[in-house]
């Protein structure tokens, strides 16, 4: 499938609701199970209208996780690569559309703007790639800023973590993901300059995101002290049996 031929798909027919219902029912199923998935202000995400989800991004996983926290079907980008192989079509089917990475892509901002302008949900990735460094956020982009003041739509900012590395291989790890939403945010009655919509992005929405990620984390090192402290109760109650 060429990129055209996407963006032209996605516009137009969008997500097939049957194949959508599907697919979420069998990955939440493993992303509860296997993931032991966790969602935090899920009721933040509006139950209709247009809407621009806002999350860090660390695996190519992250826009299926953040699905898991919504019925509504969400849409999304996706490298041209993934898009123009074999599996394009599907993913288009399950709401992806193309993105060139690296450059300021026109179409695919103009897929995301309609897409709004009909009222869907679309995530967009302010860092604008991953970053795999569990302990570190990449800088944002203003896209998703750009996209609010054109169209209205609030942003919902949202963090995660846990999916850095979820595989070994083709085989998963059984590992804890966390994602959390805060508030929607609602763009200022302003003109879609450059700088106003780097303004939103840098001031409003990405401190939102690190603060969500920084509690995250903070969270996952107080249960690791706990298993710890845990641990080491059990191991000089062990020792204290032993003497005796």
């Amino acid at each position: 499938m060429t990129n055209r031929e996407a963006h032209e798909l996605a516009r137009r027919r969008g997500v097939s609701p049957l194949l959508y219902r599907i697919v979420r029912s069998l990955a939440l199923v493993v992303m509860r199970v296997w993931f032991r998935l966790e969602l935090q202000g899920a009721d933040n995400i509006p139950r209709q209208g247009a809407a621009i989800v806002c999350p860090n991004h660390k695996s190519f996983w992250d826009a299926f996780f953040v699905g898991a926290a919504t019925t509504r079907p969400l849409r999304y980008m996706a490298k041209t690569e993934l898009i123009e192989g074999p599996f394009g079509r599907l993913l288009v089917s399950l709401g992806a559309f193309p993105v060139r990475r690296g450059q300021a892509d026109r179409e695919a901002l103009a897929t995301a703007r309609a897409l709004l302008e009909q009222g869907e949900l679309v995530v967009v990735f302010p860092e604008g790639t991953r970053v795999r460094d569990p302990e570190r956020l990449g800088e944002p982009h203003r896209g998703a800023g750009r996209l609010a003041l054109e169209t209205g739509a609030p942003i919902v900012p949202a963090a995660i973590t846990g999916t850095h590395r979820l595989f070994w291989g083709p085989l998963p790890k059984p590992r804890k993901v966390r994602v959390a939403f805060g508030k929607p945010i609602l763009p200022p009655p302003v003109p879609p300059t450059p700088d106003a919509a780097r303004e939103l992005v840098e001031r409003a929405v990405w401190p939102e995101v690190a603060a969500e990620y920084r509690r995250l984390r903070a969270r996952k090192g107080l249960l690791a002290a706990l298993v710890a402290l845990l641990a080491s109760a059990a191991a000089a109650a062990t020792v204290r049996r032993r003497r005796r």
